[in-house]
């Protein structure tokens, strides 16, 4: 039994980059246990609880890139409330995907902090049919664009290994995009 969702994004001159094509909606298939149909069929052999549940959460967003004349449906987990505070971003680390924050994002979201965790280009579960460069500044560019389209405001970014150097690469040519100073930072919740 499948479950369908659709969700319409409007057109292509809400997106942030020029686009040569039209996107105007996608559709979000589920199976039966309300995985997303995109994530590999493995996901039901999964048994940790948190992992399963965290799973349900993974969607994709359309994210215009410079390198392609189609976005890039990524994979991210959204956070279930957008507040005026200052958003955590979660990276991942090498070989891994967003399921990585498992057990630490659902802690933060209790303690009110909007976060969402992002797989990084090339790895986890966004939509790699036609492989894109995968290189450091598609990488950067990738996440730029994701920022620019769903963060937009300065953020706090959390990542090991490839995360961190993702997050350090970011930080050196977007610094727009964060919080620097760690009163601001951490004002409400440190």
């Amino acid at each position: 039994m499948n479950m369908f969702f659709s969700l319409s994004i409007g057109s292509s001159a809400a997106l942030p980059l020029r686009c040569t094509s039209k996107l105007t909606s996608f559709r979000v298939v589920a199976d039966a246990d309300g995985f997303p149909s995109f994530l590999p069929r493995e996901i039901h052999n999964i048994q940790d609880p948190f992992a399963r549940k965290f799973a349900l959460r993974i969607q994709r967003l359309p994210v215009p890139v410079r390198f392609s004349e189609n976005p890039i449906m990524s994979s991210c987990v959204k956070p279930l409330v957008q507040t005026k505070e200052t958003p955590v971003v979660l990276l991942h680390g090498f070989d891994s995907s967003c399921l990585e924050w498992r057990y630490v994002l659902p802690l933060l979201e209790e303690s009110g902090i909007e976060t969402w965790a992002i797989d990084i280009l090339g790895w986890g579960f966004s939509d790699l049919e036609k492989l894109p460069p995968c290189d450091v500044v598609s990488k950067r560019d990738h996440f730029y664009q994701f920022w620019k389209s769903y963060i937009r405001r300065p953020m706090i970014l959390v990542g090991p290994s490839l995360g961190s150097a993702v997050a350090i690469d970011f930080a050196v040519n977007y610094p727009e995009a964060f919080i620097f100073s760690g009163e601001e930072a951490c004002s409400d919740w440190c």
